[in-house]
């Protein structure tokens, strides 16, 4: 049985392991979007292995159109169910009353193109700042423990009910959610508590993840905040605040990036004209879907049609 280290090395080459069995694979490769590989083997021998993760962080000073940060993760424990209803059962994922045994690996490829809409008006500060940037000097491979946030989100990419447009959306947020959780691994810092004070009530951590999915829910119907904290029963300021703080981006910049990504996957996977795309997205015209698009992504519209 292959080691651990040795099966995140293979993923990043995106190769089948010879002595398993492959249940389940997705991917996508977007130009400009975010690339992955998603892969569920069955594991046939018994697996004793600590569920893990790595980071990998090129960087090349001379030819800085060629950098990127991947992760790479494997988990173990899991069981494949044939009835592909795991969305509605109350054992998903690790106490599936299943047979089939599985090796979940998962490879996220970031561009140095993609990153940079996080960090071009980011004062860079520490260590994450410089990794997203690539203004870190030296490139490097991290390998790190799975915490419970990191696995329950890589479990749902796997255990989930969405088809469709639907389903890329949920994809795209929980890979962000993957890229902040897995960056907190590059610090040792102590857990500090939260600088807005009403966040370490429960309840408003939960209104601040419900108006997450809200706007996920918007895509393609646009929301005002007054709207959003109505929904949500916060004030609009500790929405804008609690949301900045666990999430580390402005209600709008968090928005218009799902929005940009899922115009992505239409034009390029959906082939879908510009003009669906624009009006699927909520629109007024054409031309204002452009600029926009081309202000995040830094290509037009057209650029990604088949």
């Amino acid at each position: 049985m292959p080691q651990v280290h040795d099966i995140l090395k293979l993923a990043h080459r995106g190769g089948i392991e010879p002595s398993m069995d492959l249940l389940y694979h997705k991917e996508q490769h977007i130009p400009g979007s975010i690339s992955y590989n998603i892969n569920r083997y069955y594991a046939q021998h018994p697996w004793v292995a600590e569920d893990t993760g790595m980071m990998v962080y090129h960087y090349d000073a001379g030819k800085p159109e060629n950098n990127y940060l991947e992760l790479r993760y494997c988990t173990t424990g899991n069981k494949y169910c044939y009835e592909k209803s795991c969305s509605f059962c109350k054992d998903q994922p690790t106490n599936c009353k299943g047979e089939q045994i599985t090796v979940d690996v998962f490879t996220f490829h970031f561009s140095s193109a993609f990153l940079y809409q996080f960090t071009h008006n980011v004062k860079v500060s520490n260590r994450k700042d410089e990794v997203l940037a690539f203004k870190h000097p030296n490139a490097f491979t991290k390998m790190f423990p799975l915490c419970s946030k990191k696995r329950n989100t890589l479990d749902a990419l796997l255990n989930h009910s969405y088809t469709g447009a639907l389903e890329n959306i949920f994809i795209n947020a929980k890979v962000h959610e993957l890229l902040l959780y897995s960056l907190d691994c590059l610090v040792d810092e102590k857990e500090e508590g939260f600088s807005c004070k009403f966040l370490e009530d429960e309840r408003s951590r939960e209104g601040i993840y419900k108006a997450r999915e809200i706007l996920l829910q918007h895509i393609g119907d646009p929301i005002t905040i007054k709207e959003l904290s109505r929904k949500v029963a916060m004030n609009e300021c500790y929405v804008k605040k609690g949301f900045k703080e666990i999430f580390g981006t402005t209600i709008f910049d968090f928005y218009q990036q799902q929005r940009m990504e899922h115009a992505k996957y239409l034009l390029y996977e959906k082939a879908l004209s510009v003009t669906d795309v624009s009006a699927l997205l909520g629109y007024s015209s054409i031309s204002h879907f452009s600029a926009a698009f081309k202000k995040h992504t830094g290509l037009k519209p057209c650029d990604l049609l088949k």
